[in-house]
This record gives C-alpha cells, structure tokens and sequence, in this order.
C-alpha cells in the first residue's frame, strides 16, 4: 500500500501550488455527525450504525485528515423536504416517530431517534452547498445514514426514510442551476429518478446491477416531458467489474454530463457494488471506485461537487472504498486492492452491446 499526495508538475517543473507534497488547493468539507449512529433499524437489519463507524476509520487510515474541513449538519426543515417530498408522506414518518418508531415498509425500519437522522442526513447536503459556496473547500463528501435514493416523493423503501441527494438538488434547481446526478450504487436509484423523471434541469445517470432491487432502471427509462432525455440509466450484468465500469464511464457517462454541462455535479457514492458485498454480485474493487469518483469530479469546476454516502454492507469494503476514494479525489494514492478488468465470462460482449445501445438511443458523441 502506499499513501501520499501525488506530485504534480508542469512543463516549467513541479506545481507551485504544492508545498511540502500537499495539494494546498485541494479540501474536502466532510459533513457527519455521530448522531446518524442514533438510527437503528434492527440488530439484524443491513444497514447499521457499524456502516459509518467504518467510513470514518477509512477516512483514518486514507491519512488525509489535513485536507478535511468538518462540519456538522442541520435537520432539513420542512420547507426543504417539501422540494422532494408529499406532505402525506412526512406526515407518515412524523406519525411513526411519535409513536417510538416502527416499519415503513419490509425493508425499511425507524427507531426512536431515526427521524432525526433522517432529517439531518437530508439537510447535510445544504450545508455542504452553503460551505462550498463560501469557499471553505473544493468538494465536499456528506457521510450519512440512513441513505435516500431510494425513497421516493411519496413512500420510503430500500433503507431509505428521505431522499438526501434529492433535497440538495432541488434547492440547487430553485435557485436556477442545472445539476447532474451519477448514482455508482449497485442497486438503482429510483427514488431520486422518480423525483426528476420529468424535469430538464437535473440530468440523472444511474449504473446499477441489472436484475436486482428495486427491480426499475431499464434502459428505456429516458425521462418524460420536458425531461425527456435527461435520464439515463446503465443497467449492468452481474458480475460487471473495473473495465466494465470504465468502459461505460468513457462512453456514456462522461460524455452526457459533459453535454449537460451543469453547474453542479451530486454523486450518490454507493460502494456496494464491491465484489465483496453481500447483497449485490458486481466485481469493483476500493481502486476501482477511486479512479471512477475521481474522473467524475473533474467534470465541474472546483467547490461544486458533492458526494452523498449511499450503499455498502461489507464493513472492510466500505472502508476501504471510501478511502481510496475519497483520497482520490484530493489526489492521493490510498490503495489496498488493485484494479480489475473485464468480469466473468460474457460480461464484456453484454457490455458492448449495453453501450452500443446507450450511445444510439441518447445520441452521444464519443
């Protein structure tokens, strides 16, 4: 393994802005709170208190906590989640909370403090925009739970109580910006699709395992109305690994937030799609998603990027992946697992097709 700032030079020699071997430009605001550890859905349930306990001893071992500017989040208002979400809905969760928690849906579970993690995971993003905006960092890396791609305007499902990633964007799209969301999550994000299907100033890819949970995200989903075209998503096959991933991401995705060209660029960072988690069948490694972030957030200038912690069940994987990834990002080669290539037999031809078929029906210039 080897940890440091990467060097950068010029043609007249070694960057001046680098001194001492960090990129002195490069800061990350890191929103968190231990009070997202107050949300538990059950000894037995996936998504546990453990989960951030692991970002953060990743975020440790990445050996860049002088490039962190920590922050605490506010609990969205009602105002805010009123952007994403029905009253009815909130309503709902409001009644559960009162009652000591309950269940949402079979998958989908609060306790008695998980209303307001829920709403501090929803306002987290807000704050990262207001630090970013003031110029306090480069990009910003919201490390919350529960997670909230999946919930959708009116229902909580899939883990998620609000949709996070959601109420950033809709505050961005209010005060007149055009957003683009990548979700790297292996399982689909319908919720935040649901939430944007039909409106052009948010463009949404979604790369996620293709069957699996929720069971939408076909390729034919394009957006509706004036959204037409503006959703995009990338259903993988089982067992899909690194150059899967950047075959797609130089073909597709890429391109389409290139064309979009937002103001700002969210990015739903699920790290289940790492061949070690237990609730999907994909083959990244943490060096994997490092280099895949990494090209993401080179697509927007400086202090408008914003990523949203979202899946990822393998403790020792979602360490490590928010590691390297996050080191990544401020240019930092934090490594314990190399890269891959093609997944497993006939995964590479289902991919050539999958781009062959995105490129043509989304009209991309590669």
């Amino acid at each position: 393994m080897s940890t440091g700032y990467d060097q950068c030079t010029t043609p007249d020699g070694p960057d001046p802005c680098y001194v001492g071997g960090y990129a002195r430009w490069m800061s990350l605001l890191l929103v968190t709170d231990e009070r997202f550890l107050d949300h538990r859905a059950g000894s037995r349930h996936p998504e546990q208190p453990a989960r951030l306990t692991a970002v953060w001893e990743g975020l440790d071992a990445a050996g860049i906590d002088e490039a962190l500017i920590r922050r605490a989040p506010r609990p969205a208002t009602d105002a805010d989640l009123l952007d994403v979400h029905l009253e009815d809905h909130l309503a709902r969760l409001v009644a559960i909370d009162a009652g000591g928690g309950g269940r949402c849906d079979e998958d989908t579970v609060m306790g008695p403090d998980s209303w307001l993690a829920a709403r501090l995971a929803a306002g987290a993003g807000l704050v990262a925009i207001e630090g970013l905006e003031a110029g306090d960092a480069d990009l910003a890396f919201c490390a919350v739970r529960p997670p909230g791609h999946h919930a959708t305007p009116d229902r909580s499902m899939g883990f998620c109580l609000l949709n996070n990633v959601a109420v950033t964007a809709a505050t961005l799209t209010r005060a007149g910006h055009r957003v683009a969301i990548v979700d790297v999550d292996a399982h689909h994000g319908n919720g935040t699709q649901s939430v944007f299907y039909e409106d052009d100033r948010v463009l949404f890819v979604s790369c996620h395992q293709w069957p699996l949970y929720p069971g939408s995200g076909a390729s034919d989903e394009t957006g509706a109305g004036v959204g037409a075209g503006t959703t995009i998503n990338v259903p993988l096959p089982p067992g899909a690994a690194g150059d899967d991933y950047r075959q797609v991401m130089g073909m597709v995705v890429v391109p389409a937030v290139e064309r979009f060209d937002p103001d700002w660029l969210l990015v739903s960072a699920g790290f289940d799609a790492h061949r070690d988690d237990p609730l999907t069948d994909m083959g990244l490694t943490s060096a994997d998603y490092a280099g895949l972030v990494a090209d993401l957030v080179g697509l927007v200038p400086a202090g408008r990027v914003v990523l949203f912690l979202e899946g990822g069940y393998d403790l020792s994987a979602l360490a490590n992946s928010t590691a390297a990834t996050l080191a990544a990002t401020l240019g930092v080669t934090h490594r314990v697992e190399g890269v891959t290539g093609h997944g497993r037999a006939g995964v590479a031809e289902q991919v050539d097709a999958l781009v062959f078929d995105l490129v043509r029906r989304h009209d991309l210039e590669i």
